[in-house]
Parts: C-alpha cells; sequence; structure tokens
C-alpha cells in the first residue's frame, strides 16, 4: 500500500479521508514500513467496510492487517442498531472466536531442556492436530447442545479442567445468547468428532519461554518472570464455525438486497443487527463462540495430561483466554455518549484496559492480558491494554504477526523438512502431520512480530509485557 494515498495524523496513525459511499473515515494503525508491505486490497476492504449501514467512529485497521475475507484481517467496526447498524459474518470470519489461550506452568527452561525432546513427542501424541483431524471425544445430539450452549463451562462440568479455569476466561467460559437451534446439522455433523482437536493452517500448541520483560509490574499480576515456561494454545470452531460462517453469509448475500443494502463487495454480505437474520446469526456465532471455548478447554486438559507424564510437578495454570474472531454487543462512549455497539473483530483481540469490570481483579491493575502469537520460529508477546485503547479503538488491539504472503507463495519458497531442521538447530522443536503445512507457516512468511507489536505500543493499542521465544510447537 502506498502510504502516499493515506493522510498521516500521528506517529503510527494513518487515515483514509471520506470518499464516495463511505459514510466514516479508515484508520490504520502501523508504521511506515508495515504500511507499505500491506496489500493495496486492504486500503480498499478498509473503504468498502467504511461504507456499511450504522458504522461508528471508523473502519479499523490493525498493524498485521492483511487481506482478507471482506473484511481485513485484521479489522476491526463498530455497528449502532439504532442506526441501522449491519452484523457481516465476513466481519467475524470462518473461524468463528479463533483466539488463543496462554498457560502458566512453574517451570523454567532449565527445568525442561533435558526433557525437550520426549516434551514434545508426548504432547504431539497428545493433541490431535491436521486437516480434517480428529479426536476421541464423539458428541450425541443432547451433548452436543450442552456443548454449544455451555461452552468452557460445558467442558469442565465434563472433567476437562476446573472450576478456577474459568476465571480467567473471556465472558467466564460461556457465552450468553447463544441461539443453538441456529446452528445447522451440517454444521453439528462436522464438529461431532472435532472436540479437543487443533485443526490446520496457522493453529498450533506451543510451549514457549520468557525471554523479556518490559513492565515488571505487569508482569507479576499475570505471574511471569524470566525463563518462565508458557504455553499458548492458538485454535477456534473448527468444521463448525466454518460452516456457520458459510451459510449465513450465502443467506446475507441472497437477502442484501431485501433489507435495501448495497455491497460494495459480495464479500460483506451483511444484514441488519435487528433483523431476524442479523439475529440468527448473531445466536449462531454465539454457540460458535462457545464452541471454540470449550474446544480451548478440552486441549488445555490433553496438555496437562502430557506434562505430567513427562514433568509431573509442572502446574498448569490458566493466565487468559481471548478470542480475536468475533462480534460482541459492548458498552461504548463515543463523543462523550454511552452507546450499545456490536464490535466486530476479525484478526483483532480486545485489549481492555486498567480498571475495566470485565478485566479479572487480579489484573485489574494492569488490564488485560493481550495474547500476540508470533511465528513458530520467532517471538510471540503478552501485552496489557491501556486506557486510551478505549478511544482509539473500541479498546482493540492486533492479534499476531500477520501473513506476508499467501500459503500457496510460502510453498514455492520453503520446504517443510529444511524449516523444521533450521528451526532445530535453532533449538526449537517442531511436531507436524504435514511438511506442506510446515512450509505454508515458515516463519518467512509472517510480518515482523517486533515491528507489529511495537506499532501497537507506539499508537496506543496496548503496552509490552513479556516477549516469548518457541521451544516446542504442534502445528496443526
Amino acid at each position: 500500500m502506498d502510504p502516499g494515498k493515506l493522510e498521516q495524523l500521528a506517529d503510527g496513525e494513518w487515515r483514509i479521508n471520506p470518499m464516495g459511499a463511505m459514510r466514516v473515515p479508515g484508520i490504520i494503525y502501523a508504521d511506515a514500513d508495515l504500511i507499505a508491505g500491506m496489500d493495496d486490497k486492504v486500503y480498499e476492504q478498509i473503504v468498502n467496510v467504511a461504507s456499511l449501514p450504522g458504522i461508528v467512529k471508523a473502519s479499523y485497521a490493525m498493524p498485521d492487517a492483511h487481506w482478507g475475507y471482506g473484511f481485513p484481517i485484521g479489522g476491526v467496526a463498530a455497528f449502532d442498531p439504532a442506526q441501522g447498524g449491519v452484523v457481516s459474518a465476513g466481519g467475524v470470519g470462518f473461524d468463528i472466536s479463533c483466539g488463543v489461550r496462554s498457560l502458566t506452568t512453574g517451570l523454567t527452561r532449565g527445568d525442561i531442556e533435558v526433557h525437550k525432546d520426549s516434551l514434545a513427542d508426548a504432547l504431539f501424541a497428545a493433541i490431535p492436530a491436521g486437516l480434517g483431524s480428529t479426536g476421541t471425544i464423539r458428541l450425541d445430539k443432547r451433548e452436543m447442545q450442552a456443548m454449544l450452549s455451555g461452552g468452557a463451562r460445558w467442558a469442565v462440568s465434563q472433567g476437562y479442567g476446573h472450576q478456577d479455569d474459568l476465571r480467567y476466561i473471556e465472558e467466564y467460559g460461556c457465552m450468553a445468547g447463544a441461539l443453538v437451534e441456529e446452528v445447522s446439522q451440517q454444521a453439528r455433523r462436522r464438529q461431532r468428532d472435532e472436540m479437543g482437536t487443533l485443526g490446520s493452517g496457522n493453529h498450533y500448541l506451543e510451549v514457549q519461554h520468557v525471554i523479556e520483560v518490559y513492565d515488571r509490574s505487569a508482569a507479576r499480576a499475570f505471574a511471569l518472570q524470566e525463563n518462565d515456561i508458557v504455553v499458548s494454545i492458538h485454535c477456534g470452531s473448527r468444521g463448525l464455525g466454518h460452516q456457520i460462517g458459510s451459510e449465513f453469509l450465502k443467506r446475507m448475500a441472497m437477502s442484501a438486497h431485501r433489507y435495501g443494502i448495497e455491497l460494495p463487495d459480495r464479500e460483506l454480505a451483511c444484514a441488519p443487527i435487528r433483523s431476524p437474520l442479523g439475529e440468527a446469526y448473531l445466536g449462531a456465532m454465539r454457540a460458535g463462540i462457545n464452541c471454540a471455548l470449550a474446544n480451548r478447554q478440552i486441549l488445555t486438559h490433553l496438555a496437562r495430561r502430557a506434562f505430567e507424564r513427562v514433568l509431573p510437578r509442572a502446574e498448569l495454570d490458566v493466565l487468559y483466554d481471548v478470542s480475536h474472531n468475533t462480534c460482541k454487543e459492548e458498552s461504548h462512549i463515543v463523543d462523550g455518549t454511552p452507546m450499545r455497539l456490536f464490535v466486530h473483530r476479525k484478526g483483532a483481540t480486545r485489549a481492555l484496559g486498567p480498571g475495566h469490570p470485565d478485566v479479572p481483579e487480579a489484573f485489574r491493575d494492569a488490564g488485560q492480558p493481550v495474547l500476540i502469537g508470533g511465528s513458530m520460529g520467532t517471538a510471540s508477546y503478552i501485552l496489557a491494554g491501556l486506557p486510551q485503547s478505549e478511544q482509539r479503538c473500541f479498546a482493540s488491539a492486533c492479534h499476531g504477526a500477520g501473513r506476508a504472503m499467501s500459503r500457496r507463495k510460502a510453498t514455492r519458497q520453503w520446504q517443510g523438512r529444511q524449516v523444521i531442521d533450521d528451526l532445530a538447530a535453532h533449538g526449537i522443536l517442531i511436531r507436524s502431520h504435514s511438511y506442506r503445512g510446515v512450509a505454508e507457516e515458515a516463519p518467512g512468511a509472517y510480518k515482523n512480530v517486533d515491528a507489529v507489536v511495537d506499532a501497537a505500543e507506539k499508537a496506543g493499542l496496548a503496552r509490552k509485557v513479556v516477549k516469548l521465544a518457541p521451544v516446542i510447537c504442534v502445528k496443526g
């Protein structure tokens, strides 16, 4: 993207002035190099989102933004139902409630070094991963209903973890307002055998160690210090979420004319929030969020069992679990007026500041943990929300490094076996069922996560707390 097409408002903040059908400006939080590395399609998608009915303040893009389906990945947009605001399945994405859960372990890098290979093998054996992966859990009709209604709370009731886990999960582990009846039988069939699985693509379970602490006060609140071992799980709602997204995108596209909505791009198919179709999608999507929360809860249980076999003194406690593909009804202040808005975050993480009542009490002074996944060969970060993020972009921040090239291009440039060998030479063990999948996710296929996080901090979206380096990565 040519930075010359944008108006620079501040260091790390750029504006696309309203033109044509745009109802609000576009705002991009990034430095000039990250802007230059963004596809021109990102610019087009920011502009298109800004033209949707009922959008409030701006169409936002995070520092890791790249081209997506309808909305850019790394896009944030809030809609007011009182102004005819819409909900868009493309603004949530196909992997509903894809997110990251991080666990502390009570271990240090020195504790696991001699056991690293055994731990990698144990985790790989315990965590079903890969395209079409299935686990040992089979949900019948009644169990499926309970899972879609109860999320991680259901998983805990089934013995997958403990009640204390729920305190550190977004929405206390269960998204209210799920309408299970709006989830199709095909979506349910796809999920029946996929609970407790990572899936494929950029999903992973990673053992990491803290290599740098930036904010010692917040790190203490998060129970982190140098050399600590952390486990991070990145996955979502698997086949169920994809099916919900696919079905409702088609229904929204076919119904747009009935609601008087002119779509600048068919991929932006949407429906008024206060319409039968909009409410049906929101209900199905909330069930998808519960599916993802339950899935990460079961994976936590499987990871604990793997650690018990190799390092029985480890104590895997949930640090935090936050999604980055959602649409949520939230309270925000816009131009001094409190409003109830529907905030789409697609490849963007909620980042509540200190004192917010939805932040767990243990973190209330520090702000919400913001979990940023990197590539398997570079680094990840844990940030904390800032008060000004509320005014910047509805308390949102980036979610990861963001792709710099397509998966197809990555497979032309790298071989999976070579990537694994190169990372092993740097002390990083990769376990995967697919060499092609590893090549698609080669570290070089991603943006510089350090630059992304620095840009987010400079823009006031969140502040750095700790930096994590990978030790073991089980790839989907």
